[in-house]
């Protein structure tokens, strides 16, 4: 499969992300530490299964996003890194359901919940990290931050309906498809921020600027994931590349391809789809590439990029808000190198 690929592996977007992130490294550290924590707080019967699904080398965005916006909003005072630590533990219940609804069998390299244990226990575990978050989370003095919260989980999870709702739907939109990833990916991203704010009681400008920008991040991120899956190498990316389009999901450049293809294009395209042959689904994939399918959700994530980035205008210029234009900025040359 094509590539434009310049990143070697996933671990060096992760670096990229981290580098980017480098003013709250030490705040990370700590978040890191009371996330692993959070096991302890079960039975323990339980506390394994729980340790294994929050241990991470991920990119931990979502605490940072929170960190972030609360220096560059005020002072990062205690309670954001609880947000930090709900946020993520919110994250990685979806992750647990994702991967039992994906049938995946590794996540970064090891073995998902639902590989070790089945997928019984691992929709119970997923459970208990919702509930344990949501718990969390009504530890915050002021109550509109939980009730915010359990929105944003309500949003996630909901996203996630829609989008297995929709697997092999032909008819889905380009509107329906940023709805279902302003759900499942740009609701966290977005109450990761805005709630760093709110805690500091920002002015109500400030937190709706700050949750904007988290919903236009978060979706934007997700387009480049989404690129990934279909553009990215596959030995680089370490994971199989083309898995959304083989469960039916059809991503921001299928759908570009499929809205610009005349009638018989679109209807051996759609036959290829819900096929699922293998050969097909490759060229399939390529065709998006060369037919300028993938430049264009490229052009659109970069898009919501400079709209993120607009957003910033009206926070307080200080070394925090820098950070958050910097991560902008690298989200911009990581979904631009798609860009042939």
């Amino acid at each position: 499969m094509k590539s434009f690929t310049t990143f070697e592996t996933t671990a060096d977007k992760t670096q990229a992300l981290k580098a980017s992130l480098e003013l709250i490294n030490g705040q990370l550290y700590s978040v890191e530490e009371r996330i692993r924590l959070q096991a302890r707080a079960f039975d323990p019967a339980v506390e394994g299964y729980v340790a294994y699904a929050i241990e991470s080398h991920g990119k931990r965005l979502r605490p940072a996003l929170a960190l972030l916006s609360g220096g560059a909003t005020g002072n990062i005072c205690p309670s954001h890194f609880d947000l930090a630590v709900v946020v993520e533990l919110i994250h990685a219940a979806t992750l647990v359901h994702d991967d039992i609804l994906d049938g995946a069998d590794k996540r970064r390299g090891q073995p998902t919940a639902n590989a070790k244990w089945g997928n019984a226990i691992s929709v119970l575990l997923g459970d208990c990290l919702f509930a344990h978050a949501l718990k969390l989370s009504t530890s915050f003095p002021n109550g509109e931050i939980s009730r915010r919260i359990a929105h944003a989980a309500s949003d996630v999870c909901s996203g996630e309906i829609i989008q297995t709702q929709r697997r092999f739907d032909l008819k889905l939109s380009v509107p329906d498809y940023y709805k279902i990833i302003e759900m499942k990916t740009g609701a966290l991203f977005a109450a990761a921020c805005e709630l760093g704010a709110l805690l500091n009681e920002a002015s109500p400008e400030v937190i709706s600027a700050l949750r904007t920008f988290g919903m236009r991040l978060g979706t934007a991120y997700q387009i480049y994931d989404d690129v990934v899956d279909l553009a990215g190498d596959e030995a680089k990316a370490g994971k199989t590349l083309g898995s959304d389009l083989r469960k039916g999901k059809l991503t921001l450049p299928i759908l570009h391809l499929l809205q610009h293809a005349d009638d018989t294009e679109r209807q051996r395209l759609s036959e290829i789809i819900l096929r699922g042959d293998e050969d097909a689904i490759v060229a399939l994939a390529e065709r998006a590439i060369a037919a300028g399918a993938v430049k264009s959700a490229v052009a659109t994530g970069c898009k919501m990029l400079r709209e993120a980035r607009a957003q910033l205008e009206i926070v307080p210029v200080n070394k925090y808000r820098d950070a958050l234009a910097n991560l902008v900025t690298t989200l911009e040359g990581m979904i631009a190198q798609f860009t042939p």
